[in-house]
């Protein structure tokens, strides 16, 4: 019965250090993906600037060719 404790206290052991590293590597991971999303949205805006829409304002539209 000894035996069986002491070999649950060490699987449980381990299992909290393996816990513990896949939480270190998912905040990481949340990390790298935050600051991916603050560089698509940078360079979102930045396209954004630089690409003039090809939809004109509702005031500089012509009739279609038809009319």
């Amino acid at each position: 019965m000894e035996q069986r404790l002491t070999d649950l206290e060490i699987r449980l052991t381990h299992l909290e250090a393996a816990l513990e590293t896949l939480d270190r590597t998912v905040i990481r991971q949340q990390e790298a993906i935050d600051g991916l999303r603050m560089q698509v949205e940078r360079l979102t805006a930045q396209v954004r600037e630089l690409a003039p829409s090809p939809v004109a304002p509702i005031d500089e539209e012509r009739p279609p060719p038809h009319y």
